[in-house]
């Protein structure tokens, strides 16, 4: 069962870093423009 719940966390985990490696580099655009924009 131990090892089952490891498969299932890992899984988690691995779907979570890709959605990080996704997802911070548009927020970080995102806020490129926001500053820009407040900056003018």
């Amino acid at each position: 069962m131990a090892s089952q719940d490891m498969k299932s966390a890992e899984k988690t985990y691995g779907g979570f870093i890709s959605l990080l490696k996704w997802s911070i580099p548009i927020i970080a655009v995102i806020t490129f423009f926001v500053i820009m924009m407040i900056a003018e």
